[in-house]
């Protein structure tokens, strides 16, 4: 009446071979989406530039020296920084990225 089922195969045969992972990436990269490319490279290049300048204005700030509100002030600063770099980032980025972009593409196919 009752029945024993063979035990699960193991979890190592789940995984797929490195042949089949490698095929994978292949096929993904013939894949790549021109655009998710081109949205990336500008989320980069925009955060990367506005992250600086923010990093470089702060450092010209000195703290006060009543109303500081040390370690917690520091972490939101941080915090806010990143937030108005996203920001800054996706509203003007693409006027200065698209022309690295356009040598970016230039490099890649060449």
């Amino acid at each position: 009446m009752f029945s024993i089922a063979a035990p699960p195969s193991s979890p190592m045969s789940l995984s797929p071979s490195p042949a089949q992972s490698q095929a994978k990436l292949n096929s993904a990269e013939t894949k790549e989406d021109p655009n998710e490319l081109k949205d990336a490279f500008t989320q980069f290049v925009g955060e990367t530039f506005f992250g600086q300048l923010i990093s470089s204005m702060r450092e010209t700030q000195s703290k006060p020296a009543y109303f500081h509100g040390g370690r917690a002030e520091e972490v939101f600063q941080g915090q806010l920084d990143q937030m108005m770099t996203k920001q800054m980032a996706e509203n003007s980025a693409d006027k200065f990225s698209e022309p690295m972009y356009e040598l970016f593409q230039l490099q890649r196919h060449a």
